[in-house]
């Protein structure tokens, strides 16, 4: 009984915070279309050093509107549910491995999808399963989809992940894999070899990054590993997307790399 009790007390105890938070936070300016939250701004998120805002990095560096009060959703994490969502690209039942999930997006979709979901990371413990995506432990054209955000700037050989990403997906299925994107970079500015965490905060901005890729250097890279690309600027869809006010708190200047496998293997160039 005093079990059952201690229970309920903490559940009372949850939603009265919940709800002072929900108060607290109370606005019209922004609303979180992930918990459907109205509040008066959204917080800051992101890391501080200096590379991410010389070079201007669109997905790093600390941003003031970022995170929602109520749902910890991230801004990044708003436009791939909203994109989502709007797209009709869920349905239950299919095949999608997500790595690294963001949080809130990974319990909406777990919902959404069912048993055919699931998580996967390298070491983090919480996953459903710890695996490499240069080496992904599953059959040729056996996923439906793969989302893997904040990924690819990681590893070092991205080429390889990027093949392993294409492999296990199923001819015509789809991939999101954002990254964060340098607009002042012509060139990818990337170093394997360094290990030293302050220096690579120093030149990638974070202390486990070893790249910072150019916009058209990233597309180069996904279309080399046979993707299709499609780049979506959510600032050019409308009311749908919360423009032109920025309703959702996103970032204006993300595109967000919409990838698909060819239905149908490319022709040879020497064909």
């Amino acid at each position: 009984m005093n079990g059952t009790l201690g229970r309920a007390s903490n559940a009372i105890a949850w939603r009265a915070r919940r709800l002072q938070t929900r108060l607290a936070n109370f606005g019209t300016a922004r609303t979180c279309p992930m918990c459907a939250s109205s509040v008066k701004a959204f917080g800051p998120e992101g890391e501080d050093h200096a590379v991410l805002f010389d070079l201007d990095v669109v997905g790093g560096g600390l941003r003031d509107g970022a995170i929602c009060p109520i749902c910890q959703s991230v801004d990044r994490e708003r436009l791939v549910y909203l994109f989502l969502v709007r797209q009709g690209l869920i349905r239950h039942g299919m095949r999608m491995m997500h790595v690294a999930p963001e949080t809130v997006l990974m319990g909406w979709l777990r919902k959404q999808v069912g048993a055919g979901y699931f998580t996967a990371d390298l070491m983090e413990p919480s996953v459903d399963q710890n695996l490499d995506l240069t080496a992904i432990p599953y059959p040729d054209a056996s996923m439906d989809a793969v989302i893997c955000n904040h990924i690819m700037e990681h590893i070092p050989d991205d080429g390889l992940a990027m093949r392993e990403v294409l492999r296990v997906l199923k001819p015509g299925a789809w991939a999101i894999a954002q990254v964060p994107i340098a607009l002042k970079l012509d060139a990818t500015i990337e170093d394997p070899s360094v290990e030293d965490p302050k220096e690579r905060q120093r030149r990638f901005g974070q202390d486990d990054h070893i790249r910072i890729y150019a916009a058209k250097d990233y597309v180069a890279r996904l279309s080399a590993a046979g993707f299709e690309i499609e780049p979506f600027r959510w600032t050019e869809a409308g009311a749908a997307f919360g423009a032109p006010d920025n309703k959702y708190g996103l970032l204006p200047k993300e595109v967000l790399f919409f990838l698909r496998k060819p239905k149908a293997a490319k022709a040879s160039a020497t064909a």
